[in-house]
């Protein structure tokens, strides 16, 4: 798995290199400092994941991810912070990061990598149990406007409690291939890029 860190902690950076490297699972194509330095090497080297701090000089690590994503809307993006913060968390969401970490968390960055490189969302434990309430809206929202039928609502809803296409299809005794196809339709309907943007759209329009 192809990497790139960026971090305005030269040891922060380092020490991340070293560890994820000494996996034997990543190889670091290069490290940068600041926002800006994400952008760039995002554009010259493609990596699989880039994986970058969000409070940084110049331009944040949100300020990037919304300017690689409008670039390249497929690229896997994993925020690392010491910042717990409600509002960076619902701009990740809503930006479409593939996760947020919290740095203190150094055993599950590995773990948060490949599952991000496997083409899930990953959150950590603290900031997941955060989401529903900072994304709930008091309006409702009608989802027949948009052609979603009652069986489409229902998959939303696993989604955005977390569910994979194998545990969905088993609920809804439906192929993993069928429930691949309904999620294609919905976030065609809804004009939504992948899964965790369904998620955050569902929050938001409870």
């Amino acid at each position: 798995m192809d990497i790139i860190i960026v971090d305005d902690d030269f040891f922060v950076t380092t020490a991340l290199k070293t560890i994820l490297e000494a996996s034997k699972k990543v190889t670091v194509l290069a490290t940068g400092t600041d926002g800006e330095d994400a952008v760039s090497l995002y554009r010259n080297h493609h990596p699989d994941i880039l994986l970058t701090d969000i409070q940084m000089k110049k331009k944040s690590g949100l300020e990037a991810t919304e300017e690689i994503l409008s670039e390249f809307p497929n690229a896997k993006i994993l925020l690392l912070t010491t910042f717990s913060d409600d509002e960076y968390i619902v701009k990740a969401l809503k930006l479409g990061a593939k996760g947020y970490l919290l740095k203190q968390d150094y055993e599950s960055i590995l773990p948060a990598l490949e599952a991000v490189g496997s083409g899930q969302s990953v959150f950590g434990t603290e900031i997941v149990s955060k989401i529903p309430e900072l994304l709930q809206s008091s309006s409702s929202f009608d989802y027949s406007a948009y052609g979603i039928s009652e069986k489409e609502i229902g998959i939303i809803q696993f989604v955005a409690d977390g569910y994979s296409n194998k545990e969905i299809a088993s609920k809804l005794f439906l192929s993993e291939g069928t429930v691949r196809n309904y999620l294609s339709t919905i976030l065609e309907k809804l004009e939504l890029r992948d899964r965790t943007q369904l998620a955050v759209f569902y929050y938001q329009h409870r």
